[in-house]
């Protein structure tokens, strides 16, 4: 977190999300084994971890898309399947979603895509479903101009602007990142760094991040949350984090790509993960 952000990291006694044994598995190949994790209102939590960590699959059953094998999920204090049980589909109300890229359909508009979920919840006029899609784009930052545009049509930046948008449109609670400034140019990464802390500082959300971004993790995050072997390796500040003993936490942050310059470099090659 920067020195001048405002916003705490949030109740240690108030989290909206908590993961307790949580097992998720392909197959053979066990991607998740007794994992337990709690995510504070108002944080952004950044999600780390080596290739195959699990840390979309962690996200995606978070959000009721993956299927768990066994272990408990609450949302806001209730368990995950009574939320997604629901006739009042509340979990789509208080959750919103940007996969990696947008994951925009391509046959639809941006303003299109905007508006689905939400004449998926309500019944409105298209006078004010057009006025909702704007008020969704502008607080994306994206411009208007593209509001009529298809995805093909979009570069990297807007298409991800479009996906942030659409996450927004339904007044989420909890933001759900997968990757937001992957494929980015450094100045546009940072532009949505300062988007998301924005966002959630002007929105009171609680933000669920799963980056591979250094600068990401430096520039907005309140915690950050290591995923490996199965488990959470260590939770906590990133001071904290980056300072936990573990091959490839050290190999995270103090390789050629990490900020820290001074601590030794030998080899990381066995990471552990």
């Amino acid at each position: 977190m920067t020195d001048t952000q405002q916003t705490p990291a949030g109740d240690p006694d108030d989290a909206v999300i908590r993961v307790r044994d949580l097992v998720n598995a392909f197959g053979a190949n066990v991607v998740h084994n007794g994992l337990d994790l709690d995510v504070r209102r108002g944080e952004i939590l950044g999600v780390v971890g080596g290739s195959g960590s699990g840390k979309s699959v962690l996200l995606r059953s978070i959000v009721g898309l993956q299927k768990i094998r066994s272990g408990v999920i609450e949302l806001f204090g209730e368990p995950l399947g009574e939320m997604l049980d629901d006739s009042d589909n509340l979990c789509d109300l208080r959750l919103g979603v940007m996969f990696q890229d947008g994951a925009l359909f391509s046959s639809l508009t941006v303003t299109e895509n905007i508006q689905l979920a939400i004449k998926e919840h309500y019944k409105v006029g298209d006078a004010l479903l057009q006025d909702l899609a704007d008020m969704k784009m502008l607080l994306a930052e994206l411009p208007l101009k593209a509001a009529n545009q298809y995805p093909s049509e979009l570069s990297g930046g807007m298409r991800k602007r479009a996906g942030l948008a659409r996450a927004l449109a339904l007044d989420p609670e909890i933001l759900f990142l997968d990757e937001p400034t992957a494929g980015l140019d450094p100045i546009s990464a940072a532009a949505i760094d300062r988007l998301l802390q924005t966002l959630r500082d002007a929105l009171g959300l609680t933000v669920f991040l799963v980056t591979h971004d250094l600068d990401t993790l430096h520039a907005i995050c309140d915690r950050v949350a290591v995923l490996g072997e199965g488990r959470l390796i260590t939770i906590g500040t990133l001071d904290e984090v980056a300072n936990f003993d573990h091959p490839w936490i050290k190999a995270y942050f103090s390789g050629p790509r990490g900020r820290r310059g001074q601590v030794d470099r030998g080899d990381t090659s066995d990471t552990g993960l």
